[in-house]
């Protein structure tokens, strides 16, 4: 028998004792259906773990929906996906159960970039590659992942700086004072360290731009307001916001218009926010939005493919970007209509 099929024995087996054990407490623990999936599952499919960071944004909704879509039964998977909810603790609890059940691959976007090395080795004592998906993690030892598929943050952030440096051009304001604030994402992820740097080296260029803030708004809506609010109290003149993620730019722009002022292409307060959502970019034809850098959540296709390089027996690349633009009032309209997310 061999190491992928042993595996799959012993996720049969694994959940088979939990479906027994959970039917005697009387819990209704599956979705219909599910139970004769795992029961009848087929030892050709090759079984994936997946945790998700949580369900935070559209971009995570949709990003998870390219996962789901892509390493599905039809397409010859067996999928084991994971809520993380947020919690760092929550991710290596399930990373932990993955290696339990002897998936052949193990799929994850790290919360934050520290603190994965004890998890990671274990993964690799037990043979099963780790595919990094969307964040990066900070180890000792890069051996203990096999590949990283997502987006170059930092040239997003630089993007969004040479963006800004162009537009106060056209505008006839690039002697002027600029003055700043960012609402930045969960602290300590990946694309959070890598746009503000791509940012703050363009923003270094720049002698006469201030930044007078960073503040966390965890990439939610609610957040994104709450900061926004505070900032628009504790300084009488914003000429930039950059929002790290649509869902925070959504709750800046609710706190702005209640503060009676304005933004976009109408002389108000310049928005350049991140992700390229459909609800944004609706908002960036409609001016409100100035720009928006797109990361792409559809990152199921790239993850599969370092899956098929490896159960060919060839090497897989380290890191593998994907393909990412940067809308305007210029160039939207001819995405909006196709937009999946």
């Amino acid at each position: 028998m061999g190491q992928r099929a042993k595996r799959k024995l012993r996720l049969i087996s694994s959940v088979l004792a939990v479906l027994v054990f959970l039917s005697g407490c009387g819990q209704d623990f599956h979705k219909e259906g599910e139970q004769d999936d795992v029961i009848s599952k087929d030892d050709s499919l090759t079984v994936v773990g997946v945790s998700q960071i949580g369900s935070e944004s559209v971009w995570r909704t949709a990003n998870t929906a390219s996962i789901q879509n892509t390493f599905s039964k039809e397409n010859g998977y067996f999928l084991i996906f994971d809520n993380a909810r947020q919690k760092q603790e929550n991710q290596i609890k399930a990373l932990r159960s993955f290696i339990s059940q002897q998936v052949d691959y193990i799929v994850f976007s790290p919360i934050v970039e520290d603190g994965w090395d004890t998890v990671l080795q274990e993964a690799k004592d037990a043979g099963i590659p780790v595919i990094l998906m969307d964040r990066k993690v900070k180890v000792k030892d890069e051996s203990l992942y096999t590949a990283w598929v997502g987006s170059d943050f930092a040239e997003e952030g630089q993007n969004a700086g040479r963006w800004l440096a162009g537009h106060l051009k056209e505008e006839g304001r690039a002697g002027e004072e600029i003055n700043i604030v960012v609402l930045q994402g969960t602290n300590g992820s990946t694309s959070v360290i890598g746009r503000t740097e791509g940012f703050d080296s363009v923003a270094a260029q720049h002698d006469n731009w201030n930044i007078l803030e960073q503040a966390d708004a965890d990439f939610t809506t609610a957040k994104g307001r709450e900061e926004m609010k505070k900032m628009l109290h504790k300084y009488e003149d914003i000429d930039v916001v950059v929002s790290q993620n649509d869902d925070m730019t959504f709750g800046a722009l609710e706190a702005i218009g209640e503060a009676g002022q304005s933004t976009g292409t109408d002389g108000g307060i310049i928005l350049i926010s991140f992700d390229a959502t459909k609800s944004a970019l609706e908002k960036v034809e409609q001016g409100i939005i100035n720009v928006d850098i797109e990361c792409n959540p559809e990152q199921g296709a790239y993850i599969e493919e370092v899956i098929r390089v490896l159960e060919s027996g060839g090497q897989a690349e380290k890191e593998y970007f994907v393909s990412e633009r940067v809308f305007t009032k210029k160039n939207v309209a001819s995405v909006i209509g196709d937009r999946s997310y």
